[in-house]
C-alpha cells in the first residue's frame, strides 16, 4: 500500500503505467483481498490476440508481448515490475486463488457480446463461447417483431454469404488464444504452489473466464505443457467443435440477441467419450444469466458441426 508520506514522484510512475493490461490484478484467497500491479505486462496490447487470429486464419502465425527477464522482472515504459511470480513467493499455502485483470484481452465493436469459459489441465480440457452481433435491453426489436421467429432451428443461407460464419471463426480462434495465453502464463504460479485446489483467471468486464480445480493443477504439474512455437500460449490441440445459431433470441427478462451464437468446444481425442446430456449441463452452467439461459435455448436448436487444427 502507498503510504500518506509518498512523494508525487511516486504518483508520476504510477500514472505512467498506460495499456490495457497495466493496471492491476486481484488476489482472493481466505478472507484476504489485496491489489497487485504485475500480470498485466504478461499479455500484451489487445492488438496482439487480434493480430494472431488473422494470422491464424492465414495459417501463419506472428504474436508479440513484452519481454520477461532472467530475473523474472519486466521493463516496460522504464518502470521495472516483479512477475506475479515473485509477488507471490511469500505465500506458502495458498488454496484458492482468483486473478482478475482490468479487462479482458479481446478487442470488440460497441455492442457486440463476447463470453467465454475455458477449463485447463496440461491442455485445453473444454471451452464454450456465447456471443452475439448486437444485444438490446429494451424489449422487442421493431426489425424482428414478436417471438423468437419461424424458422426451424436452421442456419439460414445469409450467415454464409454475408459474412456471419467467418466472424464467428474469429471470434472462436480469438477466444481460444486468450485463454491459452492466460494458460501458460500462470504455469509458473501453479509449479511454485503446490496447494492451490482452485485457480480461476478472470478479467473486470466478465469477458473470458479461465478455471482449474486441483485434479487439472495437478495434471499440469505432472505433464509438461505443450507450448506454441510462436507465441507465448499453450498449443491448442486439434478440435472438435458444435455450433448453435439464433438469428434472434428473446430471453425472458426481454433481453434480445441478435445473431446469437453458442460454440462447444473440445479436443478431438475428448469428444467421443462425452455424451449429449453432460454437454447440455456444462453449457447451461458456464455462464451467470441471463447468458446461462441463453446457452439453455440455444441448444435446444439445430446443432452444427465443425473441427478445427492444432494451432
Amino acid at each position: 500500500d502507498d503510504d500518506c508520506s509518498s512523494s508525487s514522484s511516486s504518483s508520476d510512475k504510477s500514472r505512467a503505467l498506460v495499456g490495457p493490461f497495466s493496471n492491476l490484478f486481484r488476489l482472493v484467497f481466505g478472507g484476504i483481498v489485496k491489489p497487485l500491479q504485475a500480470l498485466g505486462q504478461f499479455l500484451g496490447p489487445k492488438r496482439s490476440v487480434l493480430n494472431e487470429t488473422l494470422n491464424s486464419l492465414s495459417s501463419s502465425s506472428l504474436f508479440v508481448a513484452p519481454g520477461v527477464g532472467d530475473d523474472g522482472e519486466m521493463d516496460h515504459g522504464g518502470v521495472t515490475h516483479h512477475s506475479p511470480t515473485q509477488v507471490l513467493r511469500n505465500f506458502n499455502e495458498i488454496r484458492f486463488l482468483r486473478i482478475e485483470l482490468p479487462s479482458g484481452e479481446l478487442g470488440i465493436d460497441d455492442g457486440v457480446l463476447l463470453k467465454w469459459r475455458a477449463d485447463f489441465g496440461s491442455t485445453l480440457d473444454n471451452c464454450v463461447i456465447l456471443g452475439a452481433a448486437s444485444v438490446i435491453n429494451n424489449g422487442i426489436s421493431p426489425e424482428f417483431g414478436f417471438g423468437n421467429g419461424d424458422d426451424n432451428g436452421s442456419i439460414p443461407e445469409t450467415f454464409y454469404t454475408n459474412g456471419g460464419l467467418k466472424l464467428r471463426v474469429v471470434w472462436t480462434i480469438s477466444s481460444l488464444i486468450a485463454a491459452s495465453a492466460r494458460h501458460y502464463l500462470l504455469q509458473p504460479i501453479i509449479a511454485d504452489h503446490k496447494t492451490l485446489d482452485s485457480l480461476v483467471l478472470t478479467d473486470a468486464d466478465g469477458q473470458g473466464v479461465l478455471c482449474m480445480n486441483r485434479d487439472q493443477l495437478e495434471e499440469l504439474r505432472v505433464k509438461p505443457l505443450s507450448a506454441s512455437s510462436a507465441s507465448k500460449r499453450t498449443l491448442v490441440p486439434a478440435l472438435n467443435m458444435r455450433l448453435w445459431y439464433a438469428p434472434y433470441l428473446e430471453l425472458p427478462d426481454g433481453v434480445v440477441l441478435k445473431g446469437a451464437t453458442l460454440v462447444a468446444i473440445r479436443p478431438s481425442e475428448q469428444s467421443a467419450s462425452k455424451n449429449e446430456v453432460s454437454d447440455s449441463s456444462w453449457l447451461s452452467n458456464a455462464f451467470e444469466e441471463p447468458y446461462g439461459t441463453a446457452a439453455k435455448m440455444l441448444v435446444k436448436r439445430r446443432t452444427y458441426c465443425l473441427e478445427m487444427n492444432s494451432f
